[in-house]
Parts: structure tokens; C-alpha cells; sequence
């Protein structure tokens, strides 16, 4: 019998594994949040910082396009209901932006979804 390893898996040669298995890792400090900014899109993302209107995510995505929500309140509240039809580019470590004008908390289901939805890639 083989030994099996409950912390990864390989998916079509890829091994991937599980986050809280990797030695270091630790959760984001902050809230997971949906920022409305000026003209920088829409970003998801935890909260590290707030000053005035400039605020810094990490672990964050830029929510492109959407399908399945009619706003950026139910993005955060409840999710998208059409995750498949997304376009969200793969997440980056940090960023800062200037121009915020809405922070919006998300719920645990919404961030869920955010963050399953597949990279999208042009």
C-alpha cells in the first residue's frame, strides 16, 4: 500500500497544497473587503491600511468583470452566482490605492466565492 498524502494534490501534473499545511503561512491581518476606487476599478482584497482615501490591500484581486450580482454590495453580501463568467486576474501580494471611495466588508460566502473564481488570462 502507497502512502498517501492528505495535504496535497495533483491535479493534470500539478501538485497543489493545502495553505494552512505550508510551514509560515499566517492568515492577512484585516478584513476582507470590495473597494470601489475613482478610476483604478474595483479591487477585493484584505484590508492592511486606511488613510483618507488611499488604502492598502493584500492577497488582492482587481474584479475585472462580473456576472451574477447587480452590485458591489451583493458582490460582498451574498457573492456572484455566476463565478464561471468572471474575469478576475490571478491575485497579487499588495497594493496601494489613492482614490478609494467605497470600502465594503464582505461576508465569509462572498470572500469564499472572490477568491475561487479562475484566473483570467488574456
Amino acid at each position: 500500500m502507497s502512502d498517501i498524502n492528505v495535504n496535497e494534490v495533483d491535479l493534470n501534473g500539478v501538485k497543489y497544497v493545502r495553505k494552512d499545511s505550508v510551514k509560515g503561512f499566517e492568515q492577512p491581518d484585516g478584513d476582507y473587503v470590495v473597494v470601489r476606487t475613482l478610476s483604478a476599478g474595483v479591487h477585493a482584497g484584505y484590508l492592511k491600511s486606511r488613510d483618507g482615501k488611499e488604502v492598502v490591500l493584500t492577497d488582492t484581486r482587481r474584479l475585472w468583470y462580473w456576472e451574477g450580482a447587480a452590485t458591489l454590495s451583493q458582490i460582498a453580501g451574498t457573492g456572484i452566482t455566476k463565478p464561471e463568467e468572471c474575469n478576475f486576474p490571478a491575485p497579487i501580494a499588495e497594493i496601494t490605492l489613492t482614490e478609494a471611495i467605497e470600502i465594503i466588508p464582505c461576508s465569509k460566502t462572498a470572500k469564499k466565492i472572490i477568491e475561487g473564481v479562475k484566473e483570467w488570462k488574456s
